[in-house]
């Protein structure tokens, strides 16, 4: 009962504390995020932590194509945990074929090559260090210049059938379609 009572006041202090007026309110290094979408009757669901351009705890901002996120190398495609994508129906993303399921995406930027999206059967886990011995499927990504600098990591599946990424200076896409 004590212990109870112990805990009941601390999380009450802490809740007034993190809500006072005036006080600042610190965001999380990389809120989780989850984008759907409706093929058909049914929902495409991808989960990502959503890092930001801004080192964690400081002002200065992180070079992150090249630097942060290297190139040509295995990069889990957000934040903590794997990045996953749940479609209840068959679906095929690029040119690769896909059965419903769940799956990991992690991603393979090329500075002067062919970048690539990487589907893995591997899920469940922590987002690094990336499994490359379960994929499903690498298919070709288009990559952009955005018009505007993306501070926050962000995936989004447009209504056209097009899974896009983007994050500082560049966003790279591909296409998806149930089967």
């Amino acid at each position: 009962m004590m212990n109870t009572l112990r805990f009941l006041l601390c999380a009450a202090a802490l809740l007034a504390f993190t809500t006072t007026p005036g006080m600042a309110q610190r965001k999380p290094a990389s809120p989780h995020e989850t984008v759907t979408a409706m093929i058909g009757d049914a929902k495409l669901t991808i989960t990502y932590g959503r890092p930001f351009t801004t080192k964690p705890g400081t002002t200065e901002a992180r070079k992150i194509w090249g630097k942060l996120v290297p190139w040509d190398k295995a990069w889990r495609m957000g934040a903590d945990q794997a990045t996953t994508l749940v479609t209840p129906k068959d679906l095929t993303i690029g040119d690769a074929k896909l059965k419903a399921g769940t799956y990991t995406l992690y991603f393979v930027p090329s500075e002067a090559g062919a970048s690539k999206l990487a589907i893995s059967s591997t899920t469940g886990k922590w987002g690094i260090p990336v499994d490359e011995k379960n994929d499903v499927a690498r298919v070709e990504v288009k990559k952009a210049a955005t018009t505007k600098a993306v501070d926050q990591f962000t995936i989004s599946l447009e209504t056209a059938g097009m899974i896009k990424w983007s994050w500082e200076n560049t966003e790279y896409s591909v296409s998806y379609k149930a089967d």
